[in-house]
């Protein structure tokens, strides 16, 4: 019998002395008949950065939630902005259970290239063996890692908006209990992607952009943030129109400069176009270029735009534009910033150098006070959606235009 990685719930699960097995009713739908054509594609991902985590001797407990469905998972794990080498010698994956438990019997050992360690240098990314058997649509998985000694600066994502849990010293990637994890935290660390195998007509999407992509001010936890609205309503449609769903969203983030992570123009190969079989991009970010007076010109803007369209076709990869959304009454809000801001979003609606366009600002605009959020899409901020303005954005979107292929620049 194939083990399995099994979605959160509805399951079943009966130990038998050591041995436990699990059952799901959730139906297959994304996952492809034995000898068809597939893919791997990206059922989830985040943009990494540096964290604040100090993980010497320590286990990491990655709490994430998976997109499409598929079989043979892998696992990526990042050292891009390491200080030093980091080896992991125990990588395991599994059902999140509660807390910081692993639903009992579903625990997995992951190997790179055969081996049980692996050492990954500074700046580089390594992608594990497949773990054979089906990953269900939408998974709570929980991917747990343990570097040997002290690895430096860890690699990950600091804003998760998901509990994950650091264990007491040494290896505790293997245990199902949640004896050994004491400590939550809201940062993921080194997991950067999970990659299914899939039928061969199903692509990823990435969702590029800052804060308002990284899903701030949603409710911690619960995938809300507009990228998984989006995902379930991916998963709503007939099996050949699902596509994996990758965040690559930083909080804080700019186009221009550096700052809460690399600026998007510097990160958009390594987010973006290095990910499996992206066919697709939803590029929405700007709104802290303005905040931050970085950008004081409409040009100041879609100058960089193009660039990122551009490297996008020179690869096969389409871009949807996002509108960016009003922000009065948020932070460093000013009306000449709000012209800018409509200038933009004019150019993105109207030039045609897009391969199509997503109006959020239209989404979740105030009609009788445009400049601003409709009060029940904000959270309270004034410039971060709630979840029912997170819903708005992904309801926004033509599930239709996602769907979109180039040819790669000869």
């Amino acid at each position: 019998m194939t083990p399995r990685l099994l979605l959160r719930a509805p399951l079943v699960v009966a130990a038998v002395g050591a041995v436990a097995i699990a059952l799901t009713v959730l139906p297959q739908q994304a996952t492809s008949s034995p000898g068809a054509p597939t893919d791997q594609v990206g059922t989830w991902g985040t943009a990494v950065d540096t964290t604040t985590l100090e993980l010497t001797d320590r286990t990491v407990r990655n709490v994430v939630h998976t997109s499409v469905g598929g079989t043979n998972l892998r696992v990526s794990l990042s050292n891009a902005f390491g200080s030093g080498a980091a080896t992991f010698d125990s990588v395991w994956a599994g059902t999140a259970g509660t807390g910081a438990t692993v639903v009992a019997g579903t625990n997995r050992r992951v190997t790179f290239s055969g081996s049980t360690s692996v050492t990954v240098p500074p700046g580089a990314e390594v992608l594990s063996d497949p773990l054979p058997g089906e990953v269900p649509a939408r998974s709570t998985l929980a991917v747990s890692v343990h570097a040997v000694g002290d690895p430096g600066t860890v690699t990950g994502h600091r804003l998760a908006h998901q509990r994950s849990w650091v264990s007491a010293p040494g290896d505790h990637a293997q245990d199902e209990s949640s004896t050994a994890y004491a400590t939550a935290t809201t940062s993921w660390a080194w997991v950067e992607a999970l990659v299914v195998e899939t039928p061969e007509q199903v692509d990823t999407v990435v969702t590029f952009g800052d804060s308002i992509t990284d899903g701030d001010r949603s409710t911690t936890g619960a995938n809300r943030r507009w990228p998984d609205v989006l995902a379930q309503r991916l998963l709503r449609q007939p099996a050949p129109k699902h596509l994996g769903v990758m965040n690559a969203g930083i909080s804080g983030n700019r186009v221009l400069t550096d700052g809460s992570g690399q600026s998007a123009q510097a990160r958009f190969d390594r987010d973006v176009l290095a990910q499996p079989d992206v066919s697709t991009v939803v590029l929405m970010e700007g709104v802290n270029d303005l905040r931050w007076d970085l950008a004081t010109t409409p040009a100041d803007l879609i100058g960089p735009y193009r660039q990122l369209v551009a490297r996008a076709h020179a690869r096969g990869v389409c871009v949807v534009g996002g509108t960016i959304p009003p922000w009065e009454g948020g932070s460093r809000w000013a009306p000449a910033k709000d012209d800018v801001r409509e200038a933009v979003n004019a150019w993105i609606r109207g030039s045609g150098e897009l391969d199509a366009v997503v109006d959020f600002d239209a989404a979740i605009r105030d009609p009788q006070r445009p400049a601003r959020m409709l009060p029940a899409y904000d959270s309270g901020d004034h410039l971060h959606p709630g979840d029912a303005g997170y819903a708005a954005m992904a309801a926004a979107v033509d599930l239709d235009e996602l769907e979109c292929h180039r040819a790669s620049a000869p």
